[in-house]
């Protein structure tokens, strides 16, 4: 059986990045994981987020919700909810400016093309600072693609 891998797209943008995948679910129950703020840490790849600690229980426009992180040392980051089209799209940013953006495309026949993308276009000079100092573009593809992996696996069993 072939390993289930999400796409890492070239975007040709500096500082962001994407990934791809198509799941076998409709996109509302996608959707319904991702403006749960509880399940984030179910699919998350990065290894980084160690739980929903503030806000509601679904997420919402302007609505603001806590993570508890760690990235060699545990942290909490309070974000809000920037984009929301119930089913589609759902982004959402932190102090640093950058959001993770999810799109969802539904293909028919219950499939679903899930796109995430990490964007820091237009962000403070201290956030690129620190965006180059950890490495975190780098390490953000493959960590992208296999929260996909991981969210697949969720809604297709």
């Amino acid at each position: 059986m072939d390993k289930v891998r999400a796409e890492i797209l070239s975007l040709g943008l500096p500082r962001t990045t994407a990934a791809r995948i198509v799941i076998a679910a409709p996109a509302q129950q996608i959707f319904d994981l991702l403006a749960d703020p509880r399940c984030h840490s179910l699919f998350d790849g990065s290894g980084t987020l160690q739980g929903s600690i503030s806000g509601p229980v679904r997420l919402y426009l302007g609505a603001k919700f806590g993570m508890a992180m760690k990235i060699k040392v545990p942290y909490r980051i309070t974000n809000t909810v920037v984009a929301f089209d119930e089913g589609r799209n759902i982004s959402w940013c932190h102090l640093m400016k950058w959001t993770w953006n999810y799109e969802l495309v539904d293909l028919g026949n219950g499939k679903t093309q899930v796109t995430e993308k990490f964007d820091a276009t237009d962000i403070p000079w201290f956030a690129a600072k620190w965006l180059n100092a950890t490495g975190a573009l780098e390490r953000n593809p493959k960590w992208m693609a296999k929260s996909l992996v991981q969210l697949k696996a969720i809604c297709e069993s």
